[in-house]
C-alpha cells in the first residue's frame, strides 16, 4: 500500500510538472507573437 501511494504521488507530480511546462511554453509563445 505504501509503495502504491508513493507511485501515485510521483505520477501526479510528473503530470503537474508537464502541465506547468506546457503552460509556460504557451505563454512565452503568445508573448513572442504579440
Amino acid at each position: 500500500m505504501m509503495f502504491y501511494d508513493l507511485l501515485l504521488v510521483l505520477l501526479t507530480s510528473m503530470i503537474l510538472l508537464v502541465c506547468v511546462l506546457v503552460g509556460v511554453a504557451f505563454l512565452t509563445l503568445m508573448e513572442r507573437k504579440v
